[in-house]
């Protein structure tokens, strides 16, 4: 009886330490997750006003959940400030004074959970040691490494081995034609022609270069060989994909537009409504990063890349204040289309709804800009053929186009104008 007693003890006593491991492992897998989901928050919603370890527009974070003694009120400023301040919260108010009472935006749109992994990852990231990285690549691509492909220097290399090969290859047979020949007078053997090329360091080519096939053969390899090169580099002429110039400021796309996911549309403003997308100016950079500065891994610096900003708007990050040298900042254009093609970037992108990655590629992952696509009339053309047209609601064009239809179906009287004729844009673009 005793010992199924002391049976069951060590089977509950297991049972339990298994359960306590379950539960310890479970607690921080939780705790991991709710980290990394509370970065991601923070970045896409909290880094145009705050760091962790420096003060910005709003106060530094790090020890935020110490300074409040209710959790329960830190969690609900944050969803809504103005709501508890207007409650007469007095370290609400205080911060609202203190900090020029800027208002805070709304995050109505966070849960409880959210804002509780945004409080994990803070702690976490304020635990965190210093770690000057002096001298290397910023987050924000500061110093990408250019991917240059195979070097000149590389190809030339190659080349001089394949003929130095060549060459040791033919001195090799002429040591070889030689023991032969002595051999052979040794053997009182008689010495051919043949024998005697083996004995010269290219001797084999000059025997190949006797037979008329071979020659022939070789003649006709290389003009078919130097055809296709010249039509291929003919038919390049003008076409730039691939093109990946070096730009005055290392913008990453690949952190904007992948990391934080900025609409293109909020710089490429022009891309809704005209022709052109336009490139931004510095002031639409200055919208974010008259804050956002990244001062952390620079050893309390600010960016070299931000700051070359602010080096072309005169501005002066500790004022805050304007000088009177701008210059503006020389981008490289990286898509260029002929003088006499036509492309309205507002009818693909608001008409059509494509999509900028149809053209300009998978941008969100660009560290540096390169042109994905040929830009061709070929591949403009193709496109034309595989896009589905469907009619959007209320779209007058369309509703114009399907009524003059109509009108030629009951073999009415249709005139230009009745399919946009008097459009100014038909002819003067």
């Amino acid at each position: 009886m005793n010992y199924g007693l002391s049976s069951v003890k060590f089977s509950s006593h297991k049972t339990l330490v298994i359960l306590l491991v379950a539960f310890l492992f479970a607690t921080i897998s939780t705790q991991a997750q709710d980290v990394a989901e509370g970065e991601k928050l923070f970045k896409q919603n909290c880094t145009s006003c705050h760091q962790v370890k420096k003060q910005v527009v709003g106060p530094a974070l790090k020890g935020v959940e110490t300074r409040w003694a209710d959790q329960g009120l830190l969690i609900k400023f944050i969803q809504n400030s103005q709501s508890v301040i207007k409650s007469g919260d007095a370290y609400s108010n205080e911060l609202y004074k203190k900090y020029n009472q800027t208002i805070m935006p709304n995050h109505a749109f966070l849960t409880d959970a959210n804002v509780q992994s945004i409080l994990a990852y803070i702690k976490v990231e304020a635990e965190k040691k210093e770690e000057v990285a002096k001298g290397t690549e910023g987050e924000e691509g500061s110093a990408q490494k250019e991917d240059e492909g195979i070097s000149d220097l590389a190809i030339w290399g190659l080349v001089g081995a394949v003929l130095l090969l060549f060459f040791i290859i033919g001195i090799m047979n002429r040591v070889i034609g030689t023991l032969e020949r002595v051999i052979k007078q040794k053997n009182g053997e008689e010495i051919t022609e043949e024998d005697e090329l083996k004995t010269e360091a290219f001797g084999g080519l000059k025997k190949l270069a006797k037979n008329r096939t071979v020659v022939v053969g070789s003649i006709i390899a290389f003009i078919i060989t130097m055809s296709v090169v010249g039509y291929r580099d003919l038919m390049s002429i003008g076409l730039e994909e691939g093109y990946q110039p070096k730009q005055p400021i290392a913008f990453s796309h690949q952190l904007h537009a992948g990391t934080y996911q900025i609409n293109c549309q909020y710089c490429h403003s022009g891309a809704f409504k005209s022709k052109n997308a336009s490139i931004p100016s510095a002031n639409v950079c200055m919208n974010c990063h008259k804050y956002v500065q990244l001062t952390e891994k620079y050893d309390g610096a600010i960016s070299p890349e931000i700051s070359k900003i602010y080096t072309a708007l005169d501005y002066n990050p500790e004022t805050q204040q304007y000088g009177t040298n701008q210059k503006p900042i020389e981008w490289v254009r990286v898509h260029n289309l002929q003088d006499f093609v036509y492309f309205p970037h507002s009818q693909h992108v608001k008409v059509a709804g494509i999509a900028c990655q149809k053209c300009h590629g998978p941008v969100e992952t660009m560290k540096e800009i390169v042109q994905y696509a040929p830009l061709t009339m070929a591949w403009c053309i193709n496109c034309h053929r595989e896009t589905e047209m469907t009619h959007a609601k209320d779209n007058a064009y369309y509703d114009r186009l399907i009524k003059a239809h109509e009108m030629l179906k009951k073999g009415e009287k249709m005139t230009v104008a009745a399919v946009g004729g008097l459009e100014c844009a038909k002819c003067h673009y």
